[in-house]
């Protein structure tokens, strides 16, 4: 599952923390750009999307001088049930009013089309962001997982800040919480969890943007979403440019 606004859809970015947005800025014209990138382990607010292994990813973006932006990016998963890639279709709008604050909103559409089971959904977002602090919601709208996660009224909240640094670097730290509607079930059990996000960037021009991440989700060995590590840190490297 992708992550949009600044957290909530950026995988299209490696730098893009794993939490969940797209913050697009307006441009002097309407202008069509793409990105690829590789990552070691594709993260999605602190929950691996391919058994912790690695990921080719990439997308395309329009985006218009009104704000306006739209796009589709693709990942490989593995969810060990046969399911290989994720489609996510998503647009939105993003500015900044007065006294420098951006806000970026719009609706995501996370398809897996070649699941055994049809596990679709969608989600609305927004964002407000402050010179370098930022701070968001995703919340899902629609979905074909009835009663069960990623179904309809969950929600991901989240704050963060992105820091630039000598060099060409960046630093990017997220702090973020996901709520299940269906958390406690007797068909889910224990799902809500907290997760944050370090991620260590060096833009290098011409060759693309590489990164060096750290997640950390509070995910109990018995939880639904939980593994034998899933409470460990986790570290990936990542690599992406854009056209």
């Amino acid at each position: 599952m992708k992550k949009l606004t600044r957290s909530a859809l950026s995988a299209a970015v490696v730098a893009a923390v794993s939490t969940g947005g797209l913050a697009m800025t307006a441009t002097a014209t309407a202008e069509m750009s793409a990105n690829i990138g590789v990552v070691s382990n594709y993260y999605f607010r602190g929950v691996t999307q391919t058994l912790d292994s690695a990921a080719v990813q990439g997308g395309v973006d329009f985006e218009d001088a009104s704000g306006f932006y739209a796009g589709a990016w693709t990942s490989n998963v593995d969810f060990d049930d046969g399911t290989s890639y994720e489609l996510d279709l998503y647009l939105g709008f993003a500015g900044e009013v007065a006294n420098g604050i951006g806000y970026d909103v719009g609706y995501v559409y996370y398809a897996y089309p070649d699941a055994p089971d049809s596990i679709d959904f969608g989600e609305i977002y927004g964002e407000l962001s402050y010179e370098m602090f930022y701070a968001g919601l995703a919340y899902t709208i629609n979905s074909d997982n009835d009663d069960g996660l990623f179904d309809s009224g969950d929600a991901y909240y989240y704050v963060g800040a992105g820091l630039p640094l000598p060099e060409d670097f960046s630093l990017g730290l997220t702090l973020g919480y996901y709520d299940f509607d269906n958390d406690g079930s007797a068909d889910v059990g224990d799902a809500s969890y907290s997760h944050f996000a370090v991620n260590l960037a060096k833009d290098a021009g011409d060759l693309g943007e590489f990164s060096l991440n750290f997640e950390y989700a509070d995910i109990d060995e018995g939880d639904a979403l939980g593994t034998v590590n899933s409470d460990d840190l986790k570290t990936w490297v990542g690599w992406s440019k854009g056209f």
